[in-house]
C-alpha cells in the first residue's frame, strides 16, 4: 500500500555518476511506489525518430497520409523512452481534463496515467487532454530496490512539478530540475555520508 514515506508524484533525478546508461541524466516521474515496489516513467529521454503521428498510423488509428490537428491551446504530444521495461508498450501521462472510465489513474497535482488505446484515440479525434506525453516502456523496481538505490545516493528526490512534466523541451528538463533544486552537477557526489 502507498502512504507516507512513499514517492508517488515525485521526481527521481539521476545523479551525474549514474552507472546505468539507460538512466543517465534521467528525470523519472514516479507513478506508483509501495512496499510492493515502484513504477515510473522517464520524461526527458526523447524517443529518437518516433513521431506521435507515425504511431497513430502504425496502430491503425488514422490512415497513412492523414494528419491530425490538436485543438488550440493543446501542447504537442511528445514521445519519450519511458524506461527499459516493455519498450513497445505505450503509456500516456496526461493532464486531468480527460479521464477514461476504468482506465485512467489519477496521480498527483492534476497528472493522470492511462495505458489503453482509448486515450490515444481521443487525442487523434481532437478530444484528448490539454497536456500529454506518450512514454514507450517504463521503469520498475522490485520491493526494496528503489530504497536501496536511494540509500546508495543514486537519485535525488523532489516533488514533481506539473509544468515540468509536460514541458515540451524534453532535453532541458534535467538541467532545469537541478537548477530548481539549487544543485550544481559538478558538486554532486555518488558517495554516501559516514558518521
Amino acid at each position: 500500500m502507498t502512504g507516507p514515506g512513499y514517492l508517488d508524484g515525485h521526481f527521481l533525478v539521476a545523479m551525474p555518476s549514474m552507472p546505468d546508461p539507460r538512466f543517465q541524466r534521467a528525470v523519472i516521474y514516479i507513478c506508483a511506489h509501495s512496499d510492493a515496489g515502484a513504477m515510473g516513467l522517464i520524461i526527458n529521454h526523447p524517443a529518437d525518430d518516433i513521431r506521435f503521428f507515425d504511431l497513430l498510423v502504425q496502430l491503425n488509428i488514422i490512415p497513412e497520409g492523414t494528419d491530425i490537428t490538436l485543438p488550440p491551446g493543446h501542447g504537442a504530444i511528445c514521445v519519450v523512452k519511458g524506461g527499459p521495461v516493455e519498450p513497445a508498450r505505450g503509456i500516456v501521462l496526461h493532464s486531468d481534463d480527460v479521464m477514461i472510465a476504468n482506465a485512467t489513474m489519477a496521480m498527483d497535482d492534476g497528472v493522470c496515467l492511462t495505458a489503453t488505446l482509448d486515450i490515444i484515440r481521443a487525442i487523434a479525434a481532437g478530444q484528448g487532454p490539454r497536456d500529454a506525453i506518450l512514454a514507450l516502456g517504463y521503469a520498475a523496481w522490485a520491493p526494496g530496490q528503489l530504497e536501496r538505490e536511494l540509500q546508495a545516493n543514486g537519485w535525488l528526490v523532489c516533488a514533481a512539478d506539473r509544468t515540468l512534466v509536460f514541458d515540451p523541451d524534453i532535453s532541458g528538463k534535467y538541467q532545469r530540475i537541478l537548477r530548481h533544486l539549487g544543485a550544481d552537477p559538478t558538486h554532486l557526489s555518488s558517495q554516501t555520508g559516514h558518521a
